[in-house]
């Protein structure tokens, strides 16, 4: 099982991602809810849902929620992940509205980016995200013709200063090779304490 190295300190930001890394281009894309289709609800209280919406081009989006926990994939994933994957945090969680996708030289989307906000205090209130709310970008693997997607890695977007590139250096370099449900996610970049542990469920083989 492969496990991607936590490293840590300011200087150390850059290194974490080898030189030689290709430099891909993003696009954005809004996650909209309201417009997404269900495709599978729960009904007893605190239930779930699933709903597919629009990403870039032909690679959709996958919202699912449950017990006020959220989880994203991301393109053209096959039905056992979808049905039984869910990768979050252990506090109550939200996703945030925009997401990055890295796309390859040919334009194939490969990774993608997304902002969740963590509630450290057990509430989810509404509104502008509270002190103790920490925000972490989680860098997926887009699920390209082998139908799985899933997290590769993470960066605290509130404990680095400059997140945004450093997870998309993480992004053009680790997505393409990770291996969901053997390799494992790690934070690279400093880890802060509003920065909770993240839990992964994969389909059973």
């Amino acid at each position: 099982m492969k496990k991607h190295v936590c490293i840590l300190g300011s200087i150390a930001l850059m290194s974490a991602v080898p030189h030689t890394a290709r430099a891909n281009d993003s696009v954005y894309t809004d996650l909209d809810t309201d417009h997404c289709k269900t495709l599978s609800t729960a009904d007893e209280p605190g239930g779930g849902i699933v709903l597919m919406c629009k990403g870039n081009t032909d690679y959709p989006v996958y919202y699912k929620e449950g017990d006020l926990r959220q989880a994203i994939l991301y393109g053209k994933v096959n039905a056992a992940y979808i049905e039984g994957t869910f990768e979050t945090f252990g506090a109550f969680n939200y996703t945030g509205g925009k997401i990055e996708w890295r796309l390859d030289k040919t334009g194939k989307p490969v990774a993608a980016i997304q902002r969740w906000f963590i509630s450290n205090s057990g509430a989810m209130e509404p509104g502008p995200a509270p002190a103790d709310t920490g925000q972490v970008l989680v860098i997926s693997k887009v699920a390209g013709t082998d139908g799985m997607g899933c997290v590769v890695d993470y960066v605290d977007a509130l404990s680095n200063p400059e997140p945004n590139l450093l997870a998309r250096q993480v992004a053009d370099t680790n997505a393409e090779g990770f291996i969901c449900a053997a390799d494992t996610a790690a934070f690279h970049g400093t880890r802060g304490p509003l920065a909770t542990d993240p839990t992964h469920s994969f389909p059973q083989r």
